[in-house]
């Protein structure tokens, strides 16, 4: 048994799900200028989370839908977990957006399964408030740990890709760490560092 854990945003979508979220609602600049932050590890996690979900308060469910059903997805992604998996990898997905784009996307790209967070609805529109696996700075590599002692995976047999300052965690614990199209701030802890947007580069380096 291998594992492989990808982030999901800006590593197998081509974006930020949130800043997407965001579009309709004219708030697209200042939900973005959070993100980058938060990508760069300037702001708490947790904080800048729910401070950019709140900002989507009365956006139409339904829309989150539409937006999260139409994410433009990294090139090579369905092809390179396609590979992995024939190599024998479990693959998996530990995102700090929503499940409405990564539970939609598993069964494009083909990953195994998903870790994510939930918007909060009622009567149809969002309230604001958000809720799930991946809220925390700390979540992907909390995350990883138990997967791997739940699968009996070692550190040895874990790859781990991601992009932002909130993959850190997961780095963590992982004896190949790539950095895909990265901040800084993630290079610093990556021993395999890619930074073209085509994932099958990935394949050649594990």
């Amino acid at each position: 048994m291998k594992l492989c854990v990808f982030d999901f945003d800006s590593t197998l979508m081509d974006g930020e799900t949130i800043d997407f979220l965001a579009k309709p609602l004219g708030l697209e600049e200042k939900v973005a200028e959070i993100t980058e932050r938060a990508m760069q590890g300037e702001l708490d996690f947790f904080e800048s989370l729910t401070t950019r979900v709140t900002l989507l308060r009365g956006l139409e469910a339904a829309k989150v839908d539409e937006i999260c059903h139409n994410l433009p997805y990294m090139p090579g992604a369905k092809e390179t977990i396609a590979a992995l998996k024939a190599r024998g990898y479990t693959v998996v997905v530990f995102s700090g957006g929503f499940r409405n784009a990564t539970s939609y996307a598993r069964d494009i790209l083909g990953y195994d399964a998903d870790f994510s967070n939930v918007l909060h609805a009622r009567e149809g529109l969002l309230t604001g408030l958000v809720g799930g696996d991946m809220m925390f700075d700390f979540s992907k590599g909390d995350m990883l740990v138990r997967l791997q002692n739940l699968l009996g995976v070692t550190r040895a047999e874990t790859v781990v890709v991601g992009d932002g300052a909130n993959d850190r965690s997961m780095f963590a614990h992982a004896d190949t760490r790539v950095a895909f199209c990265a901040k800084e701030i993630l290079k610093r802890e990556a021993n395999v560092i890619i930074d073209t947007k085509d994932l099958t580069q990935l394949l050649g380096e594990i």
